[in-house]
């Protein structure tokens, strides 16, 4: 099975995030991997689901080992104690990728941010001129105007 197709924890927050489905995420990773920060996070995704997956797995070999009806006589010591390291360690791994996802997540821009509609106006002081008083010498009619090109 993909790690695509496996469920883990933070599917849920990783579509509220981004606004769209895990489908829709993994299609949209596919067409334009340009977009490191959706890449990144479901590559922590996989990891996590794994990781998931194998602390479910050991959880439930412990439990079929300890259930009520099953014969003393079958139970290890070395077996649980193994399962118990690897246990911490699918946990330890787990806790990892969370740490990596969330840590991600938190420093991402938001993708609901408003765009602004018109540019930024930032406050700037005006220059203001007075005009000369009227009893200076008119401008020539073709004043500032550019020169015309003969052929």
């Amino acid at each position: 099975m993909s790690t695509s197709a496996k469920p883990s924890s933070q599917d849920d927050l990783l579509a509220e995030t981004f606004g769209a489905t895990l489908a829709e995420l993994y299609e949209t990773a596919a067409v334009s991997p340009d977009v490191p920060a959706l890449t990144r996070a479901l590559e922590l995704r996989s990891f996590l689901a794994l990781a998931e997956e194998q602390v479910a797995r050991v959880r439930d070999r412990v439990h079929g080992a300890m259930a009520p009806g099953r014969d003393m006589n079958d139970l290890s010591a070395d077996e649980l104690r193994f399962d118990a390291q690897w246990l911490a360690a699918a946990l330890d791994a787990r806790d990892g990728y969370l740490a990596a996802l969330g840590q991600l997540l938190r420093t991402m821009p938001p993708q609901t941010a408003p765009v602004p509609s018109r540019p930024v106006r930032f406050a700037q002081p005006q220059i203001t001129t007075t005009l000369p008083p009227a009893t200076a010498a008119p401008a020539p009619p073709r004043a500032g105007a550019a020169r015309e090109h003969r052929p």
